[in-house]
């Protein structure tokens, strides 16, 4: 598991120890992520290249399994679905493994 935010590594560093986080958070600071995924704003609020609020689970096989994005940054994803959509893929990955 990892995120993605179009912010600089310092403040994802700073919001990783705040928050306690275990995963890697990358750096999307030239917005080639958002742009391949297709949740990058053209222009939101007088900002250009801003990524939409969005969560996907890839598998390890490089496919993404879930999808999620808003074009309102005050609405947030359905966590419940989302941890059953990696759970899932866990369980899947444990089988064969």
């Amino acid at each position: 598991m990892l995120g993605i935010a179009v912010t600089a590594t310092f403040s994802q560093q700073a919001f990783e120890r705040a928050l306690g986080i275990d995963f890697p958070l990358l750096s999307d600071w030239d917005r080639n992520v958002c742009g391949a995924y297709g949740v990058r704003y053209d222009a939101w609020k007088g900002h250009t290249g801003l990524a939409k609020r969005s969560l996907f689970v890839v598998g390890g096989d490089g496919v993404v399994r879930y999808r999620w994005s808003t074009d309102d940054a005050a609405v947030i994803p359905d966590f419940d679905e989302v941890v059953a959509v990696f759970t899932g893929l866990q369980a899947t990955s444990a089988k064969v493994g």
